[in-house]
């Protein structure tokens, strides 16, 4: 989850969304935007809780609207720009969960196989077994693997970001980064607690089962078939390429008493995030991406079904399925999703259970104690837009 002793943060992860509870493919990217209440409201009431820059989009099957907020860059009046990429955080595992999904569906590999089936000997150690933890309990957050993200550096500190903003990790780093700690549960499937390490592995499988790297994979099966043309998956290279917002982080001090804010973390070799937090996109590919998925359009049946089919995950108040949250609507049911965050960029994708109205909001900074909120909130209104009538 997010960093012990440290402001709020939610390093790549799916943060509390307990808060919850108090694209289609018909526009192209360069469609003009229709700056239309209610989602500019949203879009207001989210920079008005102290965001540097927000952009939303919401989709349905008859319309596309988009809205901004704030500025591009802090202390300009530079807009934000209207199909501007950023760094999608955590929403980065419903990518992986589709890949590792379709190859269920293709059977070369199962759910029910073991991480020790496909790693071996990657996952041993300080009570750590990969012989006991299942694919699907990695895709679940069940399988008790420990985090490396809050030993890495880079994304705790100003220092730190300023000294290893720039440094490559391995995949096989980040585990056994992890590893030096216990499991977060006696046994695996006991409990649910959230770890980047659980993609990181999975990212790993990828590249045993088909021989080419995760990246490869996600770009040949999600990217390239959607026609994601502000998505990509940049390995270890430190800039967002094209259009986009600077981002801004806020940092704790060791002694936790004071706060260095407004840290311009724009800068990021994101291979930390290796098939947990790493890919940049659109709002508006985001929102095709999650309109094909929740479609049918990239996954079988049965395997929609798996992703879909929910545990409680008690640390969140929601429920958590393969690589998506499933969150409650104030129109009643629920939709799914996920939350991301990558040093500054924060963002939040929503759809329907049947694919047919989406939506997403970014920020480019840690905002204010509200922000999240406010976010959710936006999501939440958007997607009820269509039970209105």
């Amino acid at each position: 989850m997010h960093v012990p002793g440290r402001r709020r943060r939610h390093l790549l992860v799916l943060t509390s969304l307990a808060v919850v509870l108090a694209a289609s493919g018909g526009a192209t990217a360069a469609a003009k935007p229709q700056r239309a209440d209610p989602l500019q409201q949203g879009v207001d009431a989210i920079r008005d809780t102290g965001a540097v820059g927000v952009f939303a989009e919401a989709s349905s099957p008859d319309a596309r609207e988009v809205a901004r907020a704030g500025t591009a860059k802090r202390g300009t009046d530079r807009p934000m720009p209207w199909n501007g990429r950023f760094r999608i955080g955590s929403a980065t595992k419903t990518f992986t969960a589709t890949v590792v999904l379709q190859l269920v569906g293709e059977g070369r590999m199962s759910l029910d196989d073991t991480v020790e089936r496909w790693l071996p000997g990657v996952v041993r150690g300080n009570g750590n077994d990969g012989g006991r933890i299942t694919v699907r309990q990695l895709l679940q957050h069940t399988s008790g693997v420990p985090d490396a993200l809050p030993r890495i550096a880079a994304l705790n500190s100003a220092a730190g970001y300023r000294a290893e903003r720039f440094r490559t990790y391995t995949p096989g780093e980040l585990v056994e980064t992890a590893l030096r700690d216990a499991p977060t549960m006696p046994s695996p499937g006991d409990e649910w607690s959230y770890s980047n390490t659980n993609y990181v592995l999975a990212a790993m499988i990828v590249r045993e089962v088909t021989g080419r790297s995760w990246a490869d994979e996600v770009e040949d099966r999600i990217i390239r078939p959607l026609g994601l043309e502000g998505t990509s998956v940049p390995g270890a290279f430190p800039f967002v390429p094209g259009p986009h917002a600077r981002s801004y982080a806020s940092f704790r001090t060791d002694t936790d008493t004071d706060t260095d804010t407004g840290i311009d973390v724009t800068t990021l070799n994101p291979s930390m995030g290796v098939g947990s937090g790493s890919i940049i996109s659109t709002a508006h590919d985001l929102n095709r991406f999650y309109t094909a998925l929740l479609g049918g359009r990239l996954l079988e049946p049965a395997q929609l079904d798996a992703m879909t089919t929910t545990v409680p995950a008690p640390q969140l108040g929601v429920n958590y399925g393969l690589g998506l949250g499933e969150l409650p609507l104030s129109c009643g049911g629920s939709y799914f999703g996920h939350l991301g965050e990558l040093l500054g960029y924060h963002t939040l994708a929503g759809v329907t259970r049947d694919g047919t109205r989406t939506a997403v909001v970014y920020v480019t900074s840690d905002g204010g104690p509200d922000t999240q909120k406010a976010m959710n909130t936006l999501v939440d209104r958007e997607l009820c837009r269509g039970e209105e009538s």
